[in-house]
């Protein structure tokens, strides 16, 4: 999916939090956001998203502005990310039950994501009691079971062990080479978005720098 913005400008309490004139995501990319703290990438990945709506601006998606049917081919993992109190199994399985995908594919699906992700452990653990880097992993195996045509990314790995940084790296890289999603990543890690990204875009006070 590719993301068009024009004149996109959001203010809070008179102060100026973003100004983009014009940005392309490209369709089937992962491009990286980087900048200062304070550059406006959250904010900027929330308003992308649909969590934040309060702007001025136009954003369209694949040449469409947000509907239902785009919000089904999305998903953000934030950088706390939130499990129900469930089973790890049932958190993982959510956004295919929402879709109706039926309960043999549902079953497969999870359980190859959890296998992939070395979480299998995990299966009847309840969510909200993981540490933080399975938390993280289990929130990222959530958002790439049902293969979205957009995927934004908040810091997803940060806080957490090497190992466990190289296997959603892996997941992100094989989600993108497999199903050709688009990405958007905000990280602070220079190096990361290095490995992982086609595209940068740098914010400066809430601005595209060059």
């Amino acid at each position: 999916m590719e993301i068009t913005i024009f004149n996109l400008k959001k203010t809070y309490s008179e102060r100026e939090i973003l100004n983009i004139e014009d940005l392309k995501i490209e369709r089937g990319k992962i491009t990286g956001l980087i900048g200062p703290n304070g550059s406006g990438k959250t904010t900027l990945l929330n308003i992308l998203s649909g969590l934040d709506k309060d702007f001025s601006g136009i954003i369209r998606y694949d040449g469409k502005l947000l509907d239902g049917g785009i919000y089904k081919k999305m998903t953000l993992v934030s950088q706390k990310p939130y499990l129900f109190r469930r089973k790890v199994y049932e958190n993982i399985e959510y956004p295919l039950k929402v879709r109706g995908i039926n309960k043999d594919e549902r079953k497969r699906e999870v359980k190859k994501i959890m296998k992939r992700f070395g979480i299998e452990e995990l299966r009847d653990k309840k969510g909200h009691l993981l540490s933080g880097g399975e938390s993280q992993k289990v929130s990222l195996a959530r958002a790439l079971v049902f293969k979205p045509d957009l995927l934004f990314l908040d810091e997803p790995t940060s806080n957490i062990d090497p190992e466990s940084i190289k296997i959603m790296e892996r997941e992100i890289l094989r989600f993108n080479k497999e199903t050709k999603g688009t990405v958007l990543i905000v990280t602070h890690n220079i190096e990361q978005s290095k490995r992982l990204c086609h595209n940068i875009i740098y914010l400066k006070s809430g601005k595209v720098g060059y």
